[in-house]
């Protein structure tokens, strides 16, 4: 946990959970909910909170990945991160999430380099921080 929050999210979610609505508390995200025909739901309108995880990881992600590039000297100008979120019954119990990040990079970023942001953006990224060690999380780089 951080010694001093900069900043808290709120959300509130009404409804059946994945069939529902959910609004941030400033109105910014204010979203229908809707269990995936995958998952044996209707589809259709709607997100569902995979979408939106997936959403908030990738963003984060190429955040931390910059700002780690940057410190670390790696000089970055295209690049890309595209978060997969998938979900799927545990053995023990519940539901589980698993994640693959692709991270593509252009202008000329050789593999290593690549590699090293990505290795470096996941010791940044509060989102690889929250799932380390209960979310397997693979990645992918691709350069141009």
């Amino acid at each position: 946990m951080p010694s001093s929050i900069l900043y808290t999210a709120s959300a509130t979610a009404t409804g059946e959970g994945r069939n529902g609505h959910s609004r941030t508390s400033d109105g910014v995200i204010d979203v229908d909910l809707v269990v995936p025909k995958e998952m044996g739901g209707p589809g259709g309108a709607g997100t569902n909170p995979e979408q939106l995880f997936a959403t908030g990881y990738a963003a984060c992600f190429l955040g931390a990945l910059k700002a780690g590039a940057k410190e670390h000297g790696i000089p970055l100008q295209d690049v890309a991160v595209t978060a997969e979120v998938g979900i799927g019954p545990r053995e023990d119990k519940g539901f589980g999430l698993a994640v693959k990040l692709i991270v593509e990079f252009g202008g000329g970023v050789t593999q290593a380099d690549g590699e090293r942001a990505v290795e470096v953006g996941h010791t940044i990224c509060p989102y690889s921080h929250a799932v380390r060690g209960n979310v397997d999380v693979i990645t992918e780089v691709e350069t141009a």
